[in-house]
């Protein structure tokens, strides 16, 4: 039995808020080191004497590693308790981060971010299952929220803030700085946590048995529909704003604050909106996606009109994520852990998706307005993923149809 099993109820929530502000804290090092570089590009490239577009390789080694790390980081850290898990990938993202610092050319460097990448999914995908067992059941999105609530708001202070020193002190001081946040995200994850048991080996054969059925397939699918709607533009947003707006480079930056405003909204709505329906929450923000993205070409001719769509477009962009990893922490119930951190890695691979599709769509000269069309596209499909699983549940209903349940709700305590 661990700590907090004995807690009184009053004390639970404490612990809860607590637990929950400490794995954002976590989210929050996580989003700066990933978003960062974008900004620095131009310094780093010319701080290791390489051209942008090979500099430009660093965003992909690091989604790149986190597809690769997210699955075998967590079995490879099932075996000791939540708790010291997620204070050893804390632990490889500040390495990361300083040997980033350090890195005397390209290919450390390099090296550096692919290390820094490998805490990635596993956090993520772990601390969701920890989110989830520390509230009750009908919160349990709402938790997960909570946690992803440190990813967007490093969108809002993080990101910019390791933006301008890297452009007046150099990108080794934005590293090293985003290392210092690792190490209060260890102090707080120690200190917030109860230590837990250690955990069990897990049965490799059947937890990937469980990842290759239908519904959990599908929910994957869901997510990298999602986040493959979300970077379709979010990838070229700014030469989008640019060719089509005439925008200013101040504009430009303000059109990301804006849009850093509404991914924490969105995060905010769609973790209140899952707990009462995961698939209703899903459909919802994934038609508004969809529907915003088809608007937006019409309203870049205006600078008001770009600021309010791209509060919106933030805002439904994101409000996607805590339901469609809730739903493949339930639909995969048997191996949740796993299943979560793979779905962040479904994440990134949507984000490839989503700049590849804008890619494409820049390289047959169809212009920067219809890159929202398409993503809007990317949108469409995702909430025609949700239909099918729908339609699927009820073919073949579950024997406690009409029941949500959750294999992660732990009334007393959580395993940690």
């Amino acid at each position: 039995m661990t700590a907090s099993a004995t807690a009184t109820p009053a004390a639970q929530p404490a612990h809860a808020r607590w637990a929950l502000l400490a794995l954002a804290v976590g989210a929050f090092g996580i989003g700066t080191t990933e978003f960062s570089p974008m900004g620095l590009l131009p310094v780093i490239a010319q701080g290791v004497d390489v051209s942008i577009p090979k500099a430009g390789l660093l965003i992909s080694a690091y989604a790149m590693g986190v597809m690769i790390g997210a699955p075998i980081m967590t079995l490879a850290f099932t075996r000791f308790g939540k708790r010291t898990a997620l204070i050893l990938l804390m632990s490889i993202f500040t390495i990361g981060n300083l040997m980033s610092a350090m890195a005397p050319g390209y290919f450390t460097l390099l090296a550096a971010r692919l290390v820094t990448s490998l805490n990635h999914g596993a956090f993520f995908g772990l601390g969701a299952v920890v989110a989830a067992s520390v509230v009750p059941k009908d919160k349990q999105a709402s938790a997960v929220a909570a946690m992803f609530m440190g990813l967007t708001i490093a969108n809002i202070g993080g990101v910019p803030a390791a933006t301008w020193i890297g452009q007046q002190i150099g990108w080794r001081m934005a590293f090293a700085g985003t290392a210092l946040i690792g190490v209060l995200a260890i102090a707080a994850l120690w200190f917030a946590l109860p230590k837990g048991e250690r955990g069990a080996m897990p049965d490799l054969r059947h937890e990937l048995r469980v990842l290759t059925r239908g519904p959990v397939l599908l929910a994957m699918a869901t997510t990298v529909m999602g986040a493959g709607a979300m970077f379709t533009l979010y990838t070229y947003v700014a030469p989008a704003l640019q060719t089509l707006t005439g925008a200013s480079n101040g504009f430009v930056t303000l059109s990301l604050a804006l849009i850093g405003v509404g991914f924490t909204i969105g995060n905010w709505l769609g973790g209140r909106l899952a707990d009462w329906s995961l698939d209703g929450a899903t459909k919802i923000f994934l038609r508004a996606l969809a529907l915003i993205m088809f608007v937006l070409p019409f309203v870049f001719s205006s600078h008001v009109g770009v600021a309010i769509g791209l509060l919106l477009w933030g805002g439904a962009a994101f409000a996607i994520v805590p339901p469609v990893q809730m739903r493949v922490m339930e639909a995969a119930s048997e191996a949740p852990g796993l299943a979560s951190s793979i779905n962040v890695g479904a994440f990134n691979l949507g984000n490839a998706l989503g700049a590849a599709v804008g890619a494409a769509v820049i390289s047959l000269n169809l212009g920067y307005a219809t890159v929202p069309v398409a993503g809007g596209l990317l949108a469409a499909a995702g909430f025609g993923m949700v239909l099918l699983t729908a339609r699927r549940s009820r073919a073949r209903p579950l024997p406690e149809e009409g029941v949500r349940r959750s294999p992660l709700r732990t009334p007393s305590a959580p395993d940690l």
